[in-house]
């Protein structure tokens, strides 16, 4: 992905978890409990766009926020 989409995704993914009252560090934890190897700092630097997602990450997110994969690529 270029930079303005992961900036845009990323965009979308902090609108998401924040409509769910749910932060970077629950986000995190919450991945982590499903196998996935990332802190809060990698969350955050995902939703700015300085961290690129990698495909079992995407999957969780979108199961996690209860979201689609339209919601999380609305670009």
């Amino acid at each position: 992905m270029n930079i303005e989409t992961e900036k845009k995704v990323g965009a979308n993914i902090r609108s998401l978890r924040e409509k769910r009252k749910m932060t970077q560090d629950l986000l995190a934890t919450k991945l982590q409990i499903e196998g996935c190897d990332i802190t809060r700092s990698a969350v955050a630097k995902i939703e700015v766009g300085q961290r690129h997602l990698y495909p079992d990450e995407v999957i969780l997110i979108k199961k996690i926020l209860n979201v689609t994969y339209e919601e999380i690529f609305d670009i």
